[in-house]
C-alpha cells in the first residue's frame, strides 16, 4: 500500500500505512504482538505510549523518508500534477483539523535547547500581541539574559524566577522544596488567568523529578487552564504521566557537548 499522507506542515508524528496489513504494524524494530497492534486515525497517527515507542526504538517517518510510491518526475508536468494531488490531500487534512486550542507542550530530554525553544514560543506569542507568564523553577539566583530582552514587552510578560539555584549550590532540599512550592502558586495564578496565552514552566520537570512538586498538582493545576490557555513545561526527565497528558512533546538528545567533550563552560548568550 502506499502512502497516503504528507508529513512536515501538520507536525504531527505520523507511520507510513504501507507498514500496515490486516495482522497489524510491521515496522523495522517493532515486533508484532496483541498488545502492539495500534490503531490508525484519519491522520495516519498511530497512538502508540512513549514506552512502546522508547522499548521498540520506532522509526519515525520525517517528510524527507517518505516515499510516495511514485515513480520520479519526468519533467515540470508530471511534478506540477503530483504536488496537486498533494495539496488537495493536505487540504483536506487540514479541513478536518481544530483549531484555537490550548495546548500542554513538553520540552525534555539530556539535550541542550529545551527552555530555548520555548523561548521562541514566548517571542511568537508576544509578537501577536498576545500576554505571556514565564515561571523559572530551579534557576533564579542569577539575572538571565532573556529576561532584559524582554524589556520592550514588559506591559505583556510577567517574569517570575522563583527558584535559588542549582541544587548542588543551595543544598537544602527542605528550603528547595519550600520554594518550589511558593513558585508554583504563582504559576497557578496564570494558568487559570484567561487573559494569558502562554505560560511557560521552565525546569519544572526538574522540580517534579527532585519531588518539590507532585504529579498529581502540576497535572491538576494545568488542567485548570481557559480553553485557549498554552503551557510549556521543560526539563529533563518528564515523567511519563506528563508525558501522556501533553500534546506535543519534543525530546532533545544529546549528541554532543563543549562541557563534556573540551571542558568549555557555559557561555553568556549560549546557555545564559
Amino acid at each position: 500500500m502506499a502512502d497516503t499522507f504528507a508529513v512536515g506542515e501538520l507536525g504531527y508524528v505520523l507511520v507510513s500505512l504501507r507498514h500496515f496489513s490486516a495482522i497489524g504494524p510491521t515496522l523495522p524494530g517493532l515486533a508484532h504482538s496483541p498488545e502492539l497492534t495500534p490503531d490508525v486515525d484519519a491522520f495516519g497517527i498511530v497512538p502508540y505510549s512513549r514506552s512502546q515507542l522508547c522499548a521498540q526504538r520506532l522509526v519515525i517517518m520525517t517528510e524527507s523518508d517518505v516515499s510516495t510510491g511514485e515513480p520520479p518526475d519526468s519533467d515540470a508536468a508530471s511534478y506540477a500534477q503530483r504536488m496537486q494531488r498533494r495539496k488537495a490531500i493536505q487540504d483536506r487534512r487540514m479541513a478536518e483539523t481544530a483549531t484555537d486550542r490550548g495546548l500542554v507542550i513538553v520540552h525534555t530530554g539530556a539535550g541542550k535547547g529545551k527552555t530555548t525553544a520555548a523561548l521562541g514560543m514566548v517571542l511568537r506569542s508576544l509578537g501577536h500581541g498576545y500576554r505571556v507568564a514565564i515561571v523559572q523553577f530551579i534557576k533564579g539566583a542569577w539575572e538571565p539574559a532573556e529576561k532584559r530582552a524582554f524589556e520592550p514587552w514588559k506591559e505583556q510578560l510577567k517574569f517570575h524566577a522563583t527558584g535559588e539555584g542549582f541544587t548542588w549550590e543551595t543544598q537544602d532540599k527542605v528550603r528547595d522544596k519550600r520554594v518550589a512550592q511558593a513558585g508554583w502558586e504563582v504559576a497557578l495564578r496564570y494558568l487559570a488567568d484567561p487573559d494569558y496565552h502562554l505560560v511557560l514552566l521552565d525546569e519544572v520537570n526538574i522540580a517534579l523529578k527532585k519531588e518539590y512538586l507532585s504529579i498529581e498538582q502540576v497535572l491538576e493545576g494545568i488542567g485548570r487552564r481557559p480553553e485557549k490557555t498554552h503551557v510549556v513545561l521543560t526539563g529533563r526527565n518528564a515523567p511519563d504521566e506528563l508525558i501522556e497528558r501533553a500534546d506535543l512533546v519534543t525530546e532533545m538528545s544529546l549528541i554532543k557537548h563543549p562541557l563534556k567533550l573540551q571542558r568549555i563552560r557555559a557561555q553568556p548568550g549560549i546557555e545564559f
